[in-house]
């Protein structure tokens, strides 16, 4: 496994030069109150990063085959789970939110979901966005996610059968009807505590609505 963090990182740094010249899906907006969103039982609570009791929980709605959201998830996300979900300061919550534009987007939301069935939604999350361009205008993208599977050490048996039965489809769709409900159109957004933020924005400015939020709530 050290080889492939190590070859992931090299992926990383030459798909964050690629990233930077695509067009972004979204613009970023200021940040807007939403009413808090309730958690009913059909209501799937994302998959989480970091306490429980963090002062502050941020939910990002993204589409894995969103330029933006791979941009963020590049060259922000390290610095968010190092020096944010780390330290105790955020809980950080990722929501499927595919966007009907992107043919491949549902798919690559089936296999992190899968991978998650064997604890690796992370790594998988990691590997499709940043290895973005070689599945993105694939015609068969499940082939490079098997691949990517395999390169986590996956029972394959398993993640064939449940992306095979599309198993998380419903609970897919649910997530993106609650992002609707929250006011989400476009991806990736963000949810800091009751503000609404769209676009991918930087980590300088994350942090001050972190800090704004934390205030608010002591």
């Amino acid at each position: 496994m050290k080889n492939f963090y190590i070859g992931l990182a090299a992926v990383a740094i030459i798909g964050a030069g690629a990233i930077w010249m695509v067009r972004a899906d979204s613009v970023g907006a200021g940040p807007q109150l939403v009413d808090p969103l309730p958690v009913t039982g059909e209501s799937f609570p994302g998959y989480s990063l970091g306490s429980d009791s963090a002062p502050v929980q941020i939910t990002e709605f993204a589409d894995f085959q969103c330029p933006a959201c791979a941009r963020f998830a590049v060259l922000t996300g390290p610095d968010i789970k190092q020096r944010l979900v780390a330290s105790g300061q955020v809980r950080w919550v990722f929501k499927d939110f595919p966007l009907d534009i992107h043919r491949n987007a549902v798919s690559a939301h089936l296999a992190a979901a899968c991978a998650d069935e064997q604890g690796q939604f992370w790594t998988m999350h990691d590997q499709i966005f940043f290895r973005l361009g070689e599945w993105s205008e694939a015609r068969r993208p499940q082939r490079t996610f098997s691949g990517f599977a395999r390169d986590l050490g996956l029972d394959m048996d398993r993640y064939d059968e449940c992306m095979d039965s599309r198993r998380y489809a419903g609970r897919i769709a649910r997530s993106r009807q609650d992002g609707a409900q929250l006011g989400v159109t476009a991806t990736p957004t963000f949810i800091i505590g009751n503000l609404r933020v769209s676009g991918a924005i930087t980590y300088d400015s994350l942090t001050v609505l972190v800090n704004r939020v934390a205030a608010a709530a002591r």
